[in-house]
């Protein structure tokens, strides 16, 4: 693991151990930002900034740059009621992928908050395996049905159990490749 992917590991632990994770908006942009923000802080000059420039993944073009000042807000206003409704907003931000590094671990954890707000649950990403969450997001902007049901089967009422928020990080760090699947079993 690389000296800023474990500095930004420390600085997502501490998000929740300090306490500062309860003090983020819930289900917005700026809640977003503010997650980016304290996880890359230091570590990255754009930490918690909308990217200007277009990316991609693995042949998959995220959002236009043009256009994310016009969706962010959209996204924003999508109703988080409901666990289908959370999950569709958390697809849609994923597709519009506004940093241009560290997207799908601030969105799990801002995924997280909406379901602890509004559900009283987390999901155990301890048990979502690598494989099946990539294709599954993969494919969730043509239909979220795949990852909705996967994190359907994961969820859990211990949103404040500290061994499955960081089971949880850790695994985030996992799906993205900073940390090594022996890593995870060593310590389970």
């Amino acid at each position: 693991m690389k000296n800023i992917d474990k500095k930004s590991l420390e600085k997502a632990y501490k998000l929740f151990d300090s306490g500062t994770i309860d003090t983020i908006e819930v289900g917005t942009l700026k809640g977003l930002q503010d997650i980016h923000s304290y996880i890359f802080e230091g570590l990255y000059d754009f930490a918690g900034k909308v990217r200007e420039v277009n990316i991609s993944k693995g042949g998959f073009r995220f959002a236009n740059s043009l256009y994310l000042k016009e969706i962010l807000p959209k996204i924003e206003q999508m109703p988080q009621d409901s666990f289908k409704a959370i999950i569709a907003k958390y697809v849609e931000m994923n597709i519009a992928h506004p940093f241009l590094e560290g997207n799908g671990r601030t969105m799990r954890i801002w995924l997280d908050t909406m379901l602890k707000s509004e559900l009283k649950q987390v999901v155990d990403w301890q048990f979502v395996p690598k494989e099946l969450y990539l294709q599954a997001m993969e494919r969730s902007p043509i239909n979220d049905l795949e990852i909705r049901t996967l994190l359907f089967e994961n969820l859990t009422h211990k949103i404040d159990d500290r061994e499955v928020i960081f089971k949880g990080i850790e695994q985030s760090y996992y799906y993205e490749g900073y940390i090594k699947e022996e890593s995870l079993r060593l310590e389970k």
